[in-house]
């Protein structure tokens, strides 16, 4: 939850520093509830329109109260609704206005910051922009085109890239930070694949029926078998790992 000033003597004095908070105070505010949230982050919704904090003479952002509920709403629209900050952007004006507008329905768990794009009114497969990519992933145009150069992420139509993309990107970047490069990737790369290949083996005639229900109990069906790949695959480092450290 967000932390809030206590109030005694020093009330009005409390108040003010509430009206105008520093942006590593606001960083501090929203860190219990989001523990992954970067000044940086807060930036770049700055420049995205999202919030609009005071600026002082000497040019130092200066944060309300308000500036800081919004920016928690965005981050949590971002983690439990699976929307793009355009679609945010839009909602929250909406709520300044007066009107009611309904949210998807929320998805947590797979990623901290995914996105939703909406086709008719219907949530569909997620989809991003390259600049929020970047932004979400928290990494460089340079790393993001040398990842890509070795099949770690692809974009999509359009350039857009889906959901699973920023979980790849931040894992390729922490294991960096390890000094794997991605050119020590490409073997995790290829075994990817192969079990992506295997699964679509199991599910292809699932998949070809003309029953809509048994198509969709091929997409079940898949899921599945890739949750149980990423199980085994992690047991067998982990088996691996044991035998060479004893």
């Amino acid at each position: 939850m967000l932390r809030t000033p206590t109030g005694g003597a020093g009330h009005g004095t409390a108040a003010a520093d509430e009206r105008a908070m520093s942006i590593g105070t606001v960083l501090l505010r929203l860190r219990d509830e989001f523990p992954e949230v970067t000044i940086s982050k807060i930036r770049f919704l700055e420049t995205e329109g999202l919030v609009e904090p005071q600026r002082t003479p000497a040019g130092y952002r200066k944060f309300t109260a308000g500036d800081v509920e919004r920016l928690a709403r965005v981050l949590r629209m971002q983690r439990d609704h699976y929307l793009p900050l355009k679609v945010i952007r839009e909602h929250l004006d909406a709520s300044a206005r007066g009107e009611r507008v309904p949210l998807p329905p929320g998805g947590q768990g797979e990623l901290a910051d995914p996105v939703w794009e909406q086709d008719r009114g219907q949530p569909t497969a997620a989809r991003i922009g390259r600049s929020e990519l970047l932004a979400t992933a928290e990494v460089s145009e340079d790393q993001l085109t040398e990842w890509e150069s070795y099949g770690l992420i692809a974009p999509g139509p359009g350039g857009s890239y889906d959901a699973e993309a920023v979980t790849v990107a931040r894992l390729v970047a922490d294991l960096g930070r390890f000094g794997l490069e991605p050119r020590h990737l490409r073997a995790v790369r290829a075994a990817a694949e192969r079990e992506a290949g295997l699964v679509e083996q199991v599910v292809a005639p699932l998949r070809r029926h003309r029953n809509p229900q048994t198509r969709a109990h091929a997409e079940a069906t898949a899921k599945e078998l890739a949750e149980l790949s990423v199980r085994l695959h992690a047991a067998l480092v982990q088996s691996a790992l044991k035998v060479r450290f004893h």
